[in-house]
């Protein structure tokens, strides 16, 4: 019968609208990852930096980008397929090139920073939203390196100094281990590569960094102060100050194949760790003239709506017929 027919239609509307709305509502947390130990620029400067992202640097990002850094865990460009030197321009790796992250790139001395000890170990923490795998390639800028002015490809090696394939996601973060150079002092950049193995994507970072002149820390940095961060029990995470929010005790993961040997440690930062979402977001492609943060959240939105506009008309027209003349 027509009004069973209805019936069947309003009662199908109302089942898929909260089905639409959650989807809709998980819609941002749809990305993947970034460092937060050391601290990346993009997250630094991101709201969920604490007071990292008040610093005159991170103000100067958001103003030169335009729009803030919401989505700092989905810098990635699609189908670089290793030629990340091809792909992405001499002054514009820490924005892998997109347009979106372009503050970025300014060359200044006072970027939110980590203070790391010369050949000491380097735990770096990963904050990931989907599990993939993949090579991290950590790259350290070469001494000498002059802050001031647009990080190149040839202020970085032609090799990384650490190379780690799928280590595990821990707690909401890979922990990337590895020794750094010994010969750096000063100001420089950490900057990571992540080319994925399940995803056509590969994800670009840049961590400033401070080595002290004397290795113990002691040292004045050059262009800029870090904040400091204590580990859970008080005490200093050994070889390192960070930037990053209240801390918490790390995890250590296990089972990564690595090529530069890389010790166990243990270290401590603070992070926010992000909402699970999935791996359903719009990819920069190589090249793309506009190829920023994605926005699922307006195509979700509006189906949302009309479900929920249609099952209530659905709904109404159905009392209507059966209600007495």
């Amino acid at each position: 019968m027509p009004w069973m027919r209805s019936h069947r239609s309003a009662l199908a509307a109302a089942a898929v609208t909260p089905l639409l709305l959650t989807v809709w509502a998980a819609g941002p947390a749809r990305a993947h990852g970034a460092p937060t130990d050391p601290v990346s620029r993009v997250y630094a400067c991101s709201p969920d930096g604490g007071t990292a992202s008040r610093s005159a640097a991170c103000r100067a990002a958001v103003t030169s980008n335009g729009v803030p850094f919401t989505a700092w865990d989905n810098l990635r460009i699609a189908n670089v397929n290793g030629r990340d030197r091809q792909v992405v321009p001499d002054g514009r790796l820490c924005s892998g090139g997109l347009p979106a992250y372009r503050g970025l790139d300014l060359a200044r001395a006072d970027w939110p920073s980590t203070r790391l000890t010369p050949g000491a170990t380097l735990t770096m923490r990963y904050v990931s939203t989907i599990p993939h795998t993949g090579t991290f390639r950590l790259y350290l800028t070469k001494p000498g390196y002059d802050p001031t002015k647009p990080l190149t490809w040839s202020d970085l090696p032609d090799k990384p100094f650490a190379e780690v394939t799928d280590p595990a996601l821990t707690d909401g973060a890979y922990r990337i281990r590895a020794t750094l150079p010994s010969d750096r002092s000063g100001r420089h950049v950490l900057y990571t590569v992540w080319q994925n193995s399940s995803t056509p994507d590969t994800y670009y970072s840049c961590s400033d960094v401070v080595f002290p002149a004397d290795g113990n820390g002691s040292a004045e940095e050059s262009g800029g102060g870090s904040a400091t961060s204590a580990t859970a029990d008080g005490k200093r995470g050994k070889g390192r100050t960070t930037v990053s929010p209240s801390p918490t005790n790390e995890s250590r993961a296990s089972g990564p194949r690595t090529t530069a040997s890389p010790t166990a440690s243990s270290s401590s930062s603070g992070v926010t760790t992000p909402r699970a979402g999935d791996d359903s977001t719009p990819v920069a492609s190589t090249g793309a003239a506009d190829a920023g943060p994605s926005t699922p959240l307006l195509a979700g939105g509006a189906a949302a709506v009309l479900v929920l506009t249609g099952g209530a008309a659905l709904a109404l027209r159905l009392r209507r017929r059966r209600s007495p003349a």
